[in-house]
């Protein structure tokens, strides 16, 4: 499924070679090709930092995981550093790293100890199935880091960074394309590469690179939410999902059944990754929360601190069971709106909290200081 390495006959080239089809860099912009040639460390580890922060965003829409983008970036950089030689300023350091990391990426999913498939849902009879379900290794990232990586709206490649490009929809559903045709819809369609400098970095030709983004928007049109066309470039929760968060963790904070029932939208869906498994419906939800918060077995007091992951509100959970003398994280929950309703909760465990700034447990006078103000 995937597209060929290389030119048939011929060896595949160097992924660490530099692109060609990018203008030449401006000199003033690059200046530091010699140096990073001649391994000058103090200049390429101020470049390689400089551009950190959007490779771990592009590993991460690679990859689907949190964890496995950092490890890459590291690798990626390792890469470069060996290959820097090869660096001669020809193309931007930065159109450089992308190449290096977009392979790096695909030989970390090719090879057999990384090796995943997606779980295989039949969408034609599961059209509103969240993608999610099916992508076991699906982790958040949180805003504050995607912010890193553009810090201002006004900057070149702020769209790099876009709620549509990294909402958990879209992040589950190009998991679903193989390795080859997502790099190649990732690099055109996200990033903004020239088809020329895209076949260069992939070693394929131009004709396999605009085959291959054909059928990846062909299959993504099956996966993505129906009202994808309506997705913005936002780079924030809008107000109206800030009061439905803020609705959300009173709720949840006074195990309140029914006003949580009634921010759900009817055919709201909760995905639980790495489960496959899909609560369906807003009675399935709400018959799943039930035992947790009411009755004589429920869980106890809860705590909730609102988040901002993917571009999209969320929420991390603590509990303090009877008798414990502290809060202790359970999960987060990413949620998903449409007019003024939860149309999906996508919900992950508690072992990432630390990433968000936040501890796996809570002493309950920092739970009064949050609920109180004081």
């Amino acid at each position: 499924m995937s597209e060929r390495h290389g030119t048939a006959g011929q060896p595949p080239a160097d992924p660490s070679a530099e692109p060609t089809a990018e203008p030449p860099a401006d000199s003033r912009a690059e200046p530091a090709a010699e140096a990073v040639r001649a391994g000058d460390e103090a200049v390429f580890g101020e470049l390689a930092t400089r551009h950190r922060h959007e490779l771990r965003v592009h590993c991460y829409r690679m990859l689907g995981s949190f964890t496995d983008a950092e490890d890459l970036v590291q690798e990626t950089l390792l890469r470069a550093w060996r290959a820097r030689e090869s660096f001669e300023g020809r193309s931007t350091f930065r159109a450089w790293l992308y190449r290096i990391a977009t392979n790096a990426c695909l030989d970390a999913l090719s090879g057999p100890a990384r090796a995943r498939e997606t779980v295989a849902a039949d969408v034609s009879e599961s059209p509103g199935r969240p993608a999610a379900a099916d992508v076991p290794w699906l982790q958040p990232y949180p805003d504050e880091l995607l912010d890193l990586a553009a810090p201002d709206e006004g900057a070149p490649d702020a769209v790099a960074i876009a709620r549509e490009t990294v909402e958990l929809a879209f992040l589950a559903a190009i998991q679903h394309l193989p390795p080859r045709q997502r790099a190649v819809l990732i690099l055109r369609d996200v990033v903004g590469r020239p088809v020329a400098e895209t076949a260069e970095a992939l070693e394929m030709s131009v004709a396999s690179v605009k085959s291959a983004l054909q059928r990846a928007r062909a299959t993504l049109r099956g996966r993505l939410p129906r009202r994808r066309a309506d997705w913005s470039a936002a780079t924030r929760p809008s107000r109206d999902e800030l009061d439905l968060l803020e609705r959300y963790v009173t709720a949840s904070r006074n195990a309140d059944l029914a006003a949580l029932a009634a921010l759900l939208r009817e055919d709201v869906l909760q995905a639980m990754p790495p489960a496959a498994l899909v609560y369906d419906g807003r009675a399935a939800v709400l018959d799943m929360w039930r035992p947790v918060l009411e009755g004589e077995e429920r869980w106890g007091e809860w705590h909730c601190v609102p988040l901002a992951v993917n571009r999209q509100p969320a929420v991390a959970n603590y509990v303090r069971r009877p008798g414990e003398t502290s809060y202790t994280a359970v999960n987060i929950d990413v949620l998903c709106a449409e007019d003024g309703l939860i149309t999906e909760i996508t919900t992950f465990g508690p072992e990432l909290l630390p990433l968000f700034g936040l501890p796996l447990s809570v002493r309950p006078s920092i739970v009064e200081q949050a609920v109180t103000g004081s």
